[in-house]
């Protein structure tokens, strides 16, 4: 399966499915076939990203920035815009 993340505020960013698992695991999400983040739980989820990918800055696991860049990104533009991210829908 593929994730495709999408708000009105920002291009799509698309991930083989274990990385939108981890990615939704990471901010508290089960992963599903859709789904939607809330305006109101995007920074909550960004904090949760950023922590993680500090955490294992460092660490064999150092690649988590360069896959959770883009999705922090779109959750960033779509809070300022008050615009929900989906998926699978």
């Amino acid at each position: 399966m593929i994730y495709k993340f999408k708000s009105q505020a920002d291009a799509d960013v698309i991930m083989l499915e274990p990385n939108g698992e981890h990615m939704l695991t990471l901010i508290g999400r089960e992963p599903s076939a859709q789904g939607v983040v809330t305006v109101a739980q995007m920074p909550a989820a960004i904090a949760a990203l950023e922590a993680a990918i500090l955490a294992q800055e460092g660490h064999e696991h150092a690649r988590l920035r360069a896959r959770a860049e883009p999705f922090i990104h779109l959750l960033s533009n779509s809070a300022k815009a008050g615009k929900d991210v989906v998926w699978g829908v």
